[in-house]
C-alpha cells in the first residue's frame, strides 16, 4: 500500500472565496462537489468543539482510529443551530429552491493512524444497511463542516470529479473503490465545509498527521425529492424544543412532490422555471 507522501493525486487548488453564485452553482452541479470556505468563524467552532468533545463514539469496523456519533440533530445548543446556519442554507436555498428539507446529522472523527475511506456513494437509490433509505432521495446535498484543518496529511477530502454523471455500470452507487486514477485531493481551513452530491464517488485520505480531524456532516434536498421508501419522522416532542428556524427545515422527512397520474397535457402548465436555465450559471447573487 503507499504512502501518503508517494500519492501523485492531483491537489485542487481552486479560488473558492472567488467563486460566484453562478460559478459555485455551476461546480456543484458538473464536478460533483464545492467548498464554501470559513463559513465557520473561530469563536463557533470552539463552541462547536466544546459539543463535539461531550459526544459518545463509536469506532467504525475497519479501524478503531474512525470515530463517529449519528443522528445527533436533537443534542441542543451550537449543534442544533448548526442545521440552520444562515450562509449555507442561503446558498443551498439558490440552489435547490426555497423549500428544503434536513435530512441527516453526523458526527466523525479521524484521529492520526486512520487509514482513509474508500471512495463510495452517499445516495443509494433503493436504500442500503449502512444508509438505509435516508439517503434514497433522487437529489440530496450532503454538507461536511470541517472543524479542523484539511492538510494532505490529516485525512483530506478525496474526490473522483464528474463521477456522478456517469451511465456506465462502474457509476453503479452500491460500488466501492480502494482507489482511482483520477481521484483528486481537496484541501480547506477550519471553518469551512465541503458540500457533495450524493452520488459523486468520494471518502478520504488517511491521517498521517499530528491531530485529529472532526467533522459535522448533514443532509438536505429539495421538497419534491423524497426516499423511496418510508423513513421514521421526526420525534414531535424533541421537534418542538428546537429552534423555529431550525425547525423550519425539519419538515416531513417523507414529503415527496410527484404526479403520478400527470397526463400529457396537465392544466396550468408553466411556462418557465429559473432553476433550470442553462444561465442559472451566470448568476453573480
Amino acid at each position: 500500500m503507499l504512502k501518503q507522501k508517494d500519492r501523485k493525486d492531483r491537489i485542487v487548488e481552486t479560488d473558492w472565496a472567488g467563486m460566484t453564485l453562478g460559478e459555485r452553482i455551476e461546480h456543484l452541479e458538473v464536478e460533483g462537489y464545492l467548498v464554501l470556505p470559513d463559513l465557520l468563524d473561530p469563536d463557533h467552532i470552539r463552541r462547536l468543539q466544546a459539543e463535539t468533545g461531550k459526544l459518545e463514539t463509536f469506532h467504525v469496523d475497519y479501524s478503531v482510529h474512525q470515530k463517529g456519533c449519528q443522528d445527533i440533530q436533537f443534542r441542543g445548543g451550537a449543534i442544533t443551530e448548526l442545521i440552520a446556519h444562515a450562509p449555507l442554507i442561503e446558498f443551498l436555498k439558490a440552489l435547490c429552491g426555497p423549500e428544503l428539507i434536513f435530512m441527516s446529522y453526523d458526527y466523525s472523527r479521524s484521529e492520526p493512524g486512520h487509514p482513509g475511506i474508500s471512495l463510495h456513494c452517499d445516495g443509494q437509490p433503493w436504500g442500503s444497511e449502512i444508509f438505509g433509505y435516508e439517503q434514497s432521495c433522487p437529489r440530496l446535498i450532503r454538507v461536511l463542516y470541517y472543524l479542523q484543518d484539511l492538510t494532505p496529511e490529516v485525512s483530506a477530502f478525496k474526490v473522483v470529479p464528474r463521477s456522478h454523471l456517469s451511465f456506465h455500470h462502474d457509476g453503479n452507487p452500491y460500488l466501492r473503490y480502494e482507489e482511482h486514477p483520477e481521484q483528486a485531493m481537496v484541501t480547506c481551513r477550519a471553518g469551512s465545509a465541503v458540500l457533495i452530491n450524493q452520488n459523486v464517488f468520494h471518502g478520504n485520505y488517511p491521517n498521517i498527521g499530528t491531530y485529529a480531524r472532526e467533522m459535522l456532516g448533514l443532509a438536505y434536498r429539495p421538497s419534491w425529492a423524497g426516499p423511496s421508501d418510508k423513513i421514521k419522522p421526526w420525534n414531535p416532542e424533541e421537534l418542538a424544543k428546537v429552534p423555529p428556524d431550525v425547525r423550519e427545515l425539519m419538515g416531513d422527512p417523507n414529503t415527496r412532490i410527484w404526479h403520478f397520474e400527470g397526463g400529457n397535457k396537465p392544466p396550468n402548465m408553466a411556462r418557465e422555471g429559473p432553476g433550470i436555465d442553462a444561465s442559472r450559471w451566470e448568476r453573480t447573487s
